[in-house]
């Protein structure tokens, strides 16, 4: 085994030793002393709404002005227990049609809110694939364009060198008058 593979292993077995330690000794906790909680209190025993109702398991109504458990088989009181108007969970302040109401209108947004976020993003993917294209399409033209205005450049220089040819003005070696110029 080379040492720098030694030295990796010894690494990793000292992180995993650490580890273990550290897990054994955040699982061993101090003796605490066995005390008997009180049972808690009974949601009949409140007599207010402003004490009834911050207790999570209990359910104030105005119509009864009683403090009944919160039937947690049901997300919402069934009207038996007391009419959703009338019924407080959180606060006294809180009323359980409005949040219900609010929590739609919320949900709703959120839920519209991704969904045209969604689509944005598709119609962005959309748009974003033409470019390419569009560059592609771009980069072809000029292409194209360059292409033809070589030929051209050829063309004209032909031209160009027969009418040099036509009136001497080539430096050409089968030109006749070619040996006297360099004279």
């Amino acid at each position: 085994m080379s040492p720098l593979r030694r030295e990796r292993v010894r690494t990793w077995t000292a992180w995993l030793l650490l580890c273990a330690v550290v897990l054994c000794v955040s699982f061993v906790r101090p003796g605490q002393c066995q005390t008997t909680t009180p049972p808690p209190t009974p949601c009949s025993a409140y007599k207010n709404c402003d004490r009834c109702a911050p207790n999570a398991k209990c359910l104030w109504c105005f119509t009864t002005n009683n403090c009944t458990e919160y039937p947690v088989s049901w997300l919402l009181p069934p009207p038996s227990v007391c009419p959703l108007a009338q019924a407080r969970w959180g606060a006294c302040w809180l009323n359980f049609e409005y949040l219900i109401i609010t929590f739609g209108v919320l949900g709703g947004i959120i839920f519209l809110g991704l969904i045209v976020c969604c689509c944005c993003c598709c119609c962005y993917k959309k748009r974003s694939s033409r470019p390419d294209r569009d560059d592609e399409s771009f980069v072809r033209k000029r292409e194209d364009i360059k292409q033809r205005a070589d030929e051209r450049n050829v063309e004209r220089k032909a031209r160009h060198d027969q009418i040099r040819k036509k009136y001497g003005l080539m430096s050409d070696s089968d030109h006749p008058y070619s040996k006297f110029e360099n004279e």
